[in-house]
């Protein structure tokens, strides 16, 4: 369960995080720079466990890796949107940031209480009494982000074919 942070369409991964921070390369200091000119109390402010909610087209723009990885710094549990520019869906589920497709999103209110069953696919937005239904992400991409990312699953893929 968590808060929500409500964004609009649109939203590109120089607001995620500005081209400047690129240098950066530690997750957790370019977290604090996540979403600086356009809500500069997000970083500050988000807890763990928190939501971003958004419109169309989140992650459009350039395909930095780093929007994503410092997105998950914040500790936020995930992203859900009515759609995801392409490139930012899969860098972030090769970080194991959950990106989450829904289409009554604008349903999701700044600062609603919700949870997701991923089991069932729903949101459940404790602080309206409703439930929105969410697109499951096929077996391999949950995969992905149980183990933690790209990188960590392609070493057991790895470690499995060469233990025959």
């Amino acid at each position: 369960m968590g808060r929500v942070w409500k964004f609009g369409d649109d939203i590109d991964t120089d607001i995620i995080i500005q081209g400047k921070y690129l240098v950066i390369n530690d997750a957790e200091e370019l977290a604090k720079h996540v979403f600086e000119n356009l809500r500069p109390e997000f970083a500050k402010e988000v807890k763990h466990g928190d939501f971003i909610v958004a419109g169309e087209n989140f992650g459009c723009g350039s395909s930095r890796e780093h929007a994503p990885l410092a997105l998950k710094a914040t500790g936020i549990e995930a992203v859900i949107a009515k759609s995801f520019a392409r490139i930012f869906f899969r860098n972030a589920i090769n970080l194991a940031l959950r990106v989450i497709e829904c289409k009554d999103a604008d349903k999701i209110d700044e600062g609603d209480e919700i949870q997701i069953d991923y089991r069932k696919g729903i949101v459940r937005n404790l602080s309206k009494g409703e439930e929105y239904q969410i697109t499951p992400l096929p077996d391999f991409l949950e995969r992905i982000i149980d183990k933690g990312g790209l990188v960590n699953f392609s070493k057991e893929m790895y470690s499995k074919l060469v233990k025959g």
